[in-house]
């Protein structure tokens, strides 16, 4: 934080780092996803409502993600030069307490950039979207101190290929339109209003359709059912069918993809975030287990094998959020890095977490693999974050299209890379520069694994110097290895100091 921002920003995040450490907020994280939200159709007088009833827990979590300013609070014209570095700091220290509630917080950050193609309706929604305030329930949105967003693609014929879409728009005479359809998965339903995509007769567009109408009428989007997903479980995902929903226009008609694509932008930063919040959440319960855990004669995180482990997670971690503040600096300077190093940083970190999250959770043995651990929990969450927002290939083939379509992002990544600090380092950028000049799809997984590994090398030996060796020594080399692996000569004590909460203050009762 200090590298990419400031000492002010670091102190501002006091109160959500409180609050995301207190015994509170992590049983309310454990509460929100025990007891899943239950969806409700009809009233008892067999009138079409299209609830969903969530946990209380559920609602505390959101209140106060909403309160830190996790949401849409950086749009602010006066939000200050590190606003959205602030809130990707505070959103991953957040994310630990709790992952499901993440995504209608992040939907509603990524929504302004977007709805800010139709002035008119950002000028509507966006102050409520910006609230500290969370309100929830329908109503209609400029009733209501604070706003939640979220967003409708998917489709069950296409799924990442959006422009296979069916959903239609007719335009009606007052300039609205009559969106008809069905989306396969919309999370969060319960927000106030969501960016889709349907045909208008200029092609595939945007749309916002808030949940309830000016007029006080809750508009035509019909929930058939809730998700029964592996992970995630507090956050309702629904299917979503349009009979006649009312939208408004964001964008030209035809120019659907490339409006909603700056909704995409800001969620697969919070999928790397959400990822670097799991791997270190994982971490930390595996570095607190082996300080307390004695096996063989000796304290765990003692045993040379164990110390390993422990120390290339703190690596794994370290380079992943050494990383994920970076592009997220990059998001206040609006600078072109972030075209062609989020996907690949998005391709890679959220494709290693769960990897990461699994060595983790066998730290623990036995323990671990109760749910009373919490490890399940994070387990079950780590493949997530690589399949929302366009799974591996559809990340790796949106790098290959950044640096065949946006040379200046291949620049910036160059002028990025250090060069000269050590030699391991210089042969693999210039591997990769290689790679860059001879770009394929059948290679754009090894070119966004190659971005992503010299980005962190780069970024670990100017910020964080005693991570750099161990990383460079071990990442950077052809092929896959298992975690632990490290070279002679590490000093893998001190990397697992830096990672273990202080044994005093959180003692194991016996």
């Amino acid at each position: 934080m200090r590298a990419f921002g400031s000492d002010d920003v670091v102190a501002s995040l006091a109160g959500v780092a409180a609050d995301a450490g207190s015994a509170e907020a992590r049983e309310h994280g454990r509460l929100a996803d025990a007891h899943p939200p239950v969806l409700r159709t009809h009233d008892r007088y067999g009138n079409r409502v299209d609830e969903v009833e969530f946990h209380p827990s559920w609602h505390w979590l959101m209140a106060r993600a909403v309160g830190h300013g996790l949401h849409a609070a950086p749009w602010a014209p006066d939000a200050g030069p590190h606003a959205h570095l602030r809130r990707a700091a505070a959103f991953t220290v957040w994310s630990r307490v709790e992952a499901g509630h993440g995504c209608p917080i992040s939907m509603t950050y990524a929504a302004v950039p977007a709805l800010r193609h139709a002035p008119e309706l950002a000028a509507r929604y966006e102050p409520g979207l910006r609230s500290p305030v969370y309100d929830p329930g329908l109503r209609e949105p400029g009733g209501k101190a604070g706003l939640l967003a979220g967003m409708s693609m998917t489709e069950k014929q296409g799924g990442s290929d959006v422009r296979a879409n069916t959903t239609t728009a007719t335009p009606l005479a007052d300039g609205t339109y009559s969106l008809v359809g069905h989306k396969w998965f919309t999370s969060a339903p319960m927000n106030d209003l969501f960016l889709a995509l349907a045909r208008a007769p200029g092609g595939l567009t945007c749309f916002v359709l808030p949940r309830v109408l000016p007029d006080g009428r809750r508009n035509a989007l019909r929930l058939q059912r809730l998700k029964d997903k592996l992970g995630n479980r507090s956050n309702a995902s629904a299917e979503i069918e349009y009979t006649g929903a009312v939208g408004w226009r964001v964008g030209d008609e035809g120019r659907g993809v490339r409006t909603i694509i700056e909704m995409v932008t800001m969620t697969r930063l919070d999928c790397v975030l959400g990822s670097t919040a799991g791997i270190r959440a994982a971490l930390t319960e595996a570095a607190h287990h082996a300080a307390h855990r004695s096996a063989f004669g000796a304290v765990l995180r003692d045993q040379p094998a164990m110390s390993a482990v422990l120390a290339d997670l703190a690596v794994e971690s370290d380079a992943a959020t050494v990383l994920a503040m970076r592009l997220a600096s990059e998001v206040d300077k609006s600078g072109p890095l972030l075209r062609l190093a989020l996907p690949a940083a998005k391709f890679y970190v959220c494709k290693r977490a769960p990897a990461v999250v699994a060595e983790a959770l066998e730290c623990l043995g036995g323990n671990g693999y109760v749910e009373e651990s919490g490890m399940p929990r994070l387990y079950r969450e780590a493949p997530l974050m690589s399949i929302w927002e366009g799974s591996g290939n559809v990340t790796a083939l949106d790098v290959l299209r950044a640096v065949e379509r946006e040379p200046s992002s291949v620049d910036a990544l160059v002028a990025e890379l250090e060069l000269g600090a050590d030699r391991r380092l210089d042969d693999a950028v210039s591997a990769l520069r290689a790679e860059l000049a001879a770009a394929e799809p059948a290679r754009a997984r090894a070119l966004a694994e190659r971005i992503t590994l010299c980005l962190q090398a780069s970024l670990l030996v100017r910020h964080v110097p005693e991570v750099a060796e161990p990383f460079i020594a071990t990442r950077l080399a052809e092929g896959g290895r298992i975690m632990g692996a490290l070279p002679r000569g590490v000093d893998t004590a001190a990397l697992v100091d830096r990672v273990t909460p202080d044994p005093g203050q959180f003692p194991v009762k016996e």
